[in-house]
């Protein structure tokens, strides 16, 4: 078992086989030593677990499963990451997260949101999981996810 799937195994994470897209791209492309996801939404085994906005009161996501949410985005662009090296292994650092929290006017914590996906990629990388960032609030996001995320990876 190679050392990323052996840490992944100790999570509980298993990565999902990487699903068609919904439009015209691919999820992943490689560009130099450089591999840019498309943004990645929260699907298990094809479903969304939830949709709506983040924030705080009733009939809104709540940012602690938002934050969830965020890790199992991040899940699913190992996955497209995967795709196109074959093995995870291969990579050398997590170069920048950028996620997308579909948020409701008054919130504000898109960062607290945006660390299930780092938090779960230095779990998963140490320190090569140390990376860029950007968390942005957004109004609405591809069917109604409340996140989404995408990464920029180096390999060798």
């Amino acid at each position: 078992m190679s050392q990323v799937a052996t840490r992944l195994s100790e999570l509980g994470v298993t990565i999902p086989t990487v699903s068609a897209p919904a439009g015209a791209y691919i999820p992943a492309v490689i560009s130099g030593r450089l591999v840019f996801t498309a943004g990645q939404l929260p699907f298990v085994d094809g479903a969304l677990p939830a949709t709506g906005k983040v924030g705080e009161g009733a009939g809104l996501v709540s940012p602690t499963d938002a934050k969830g949410y965020a890790r199992l985005s991040a899940v699913n662009a190992l996955a497209a990451v995967e795709s196109v090296l074959g093995s995870l292994d291969r990579v050398t650092r997590i170069v920048k997260v950028v996620g997308f929290v579909a948020s409701d006017p008054s919130f504000s914590g898109q960062p607290g949101v945006i660390n299930g996906a780092s938090e779960f990629l230095v779990d998963v990388f140490g320190d090569q999981g140390i990376h860029a960032r950007s968390a942005v609030g957004v109004a609405v996001l591809p069917l109604d996810s409340p996140v989404e995320v995408e990464l920029i990876v180096e390999f060798d």
